[in-house]
């Protein structure tokens, strides 16, 4: 069995929403059953979510709405020629913690500076 690693691209805008749908669908919706019948296929999920944690500074942002759905936009537009409509009608873009944040216990202070 060939065990070589493969390497994925993706931007900076594209790894973000990425990890903000797999955090949705992973631990917010307990969905994942749902979408993706067959459990072999968690393992590289996992592995892709967790990656993309790792990775991801702007996860633990206190703006991480705005940054988000600015993300999303950058990404309608390349796809489809200009902004287009969310995909989420009444999705929150304030700057209050989301989910995403909440559940990692990182809402409020992550990318402030501790020094006076």
């Amino acid at each position: 069995m060939d065990e070589e690693a493969i390497t994925i691209r993706l931007t900076r805008d594209q790894a973000f929403v990425l990890s903000d749908w797999l955090y949705q669908v992973m631990f917010q919706s307990d969905d994942l059953e749902g979408i993706v019948h067959d459990r072999a296929v968690w393992s590289p999920i996992h592995t892709i979510s967790g990656t993309l944690d790792k990775t991801l500074s702007e996860i633990f942002m206190p703006d991480y709405g705005p940054r988000l759905e600015a993300a999303r936009e950058r990404l309608r537009a390349d796809l489809y020629g200009g902004a287009g409509e969310s995909t989420a009608p009444g999705q929150d873009t304030t700057d209050a913690p989301q989910p995403h944040q909440k559940e990692r216990g990182v809402a409020g202070n992550h990318g402030e500076s501790n020094s006076p």
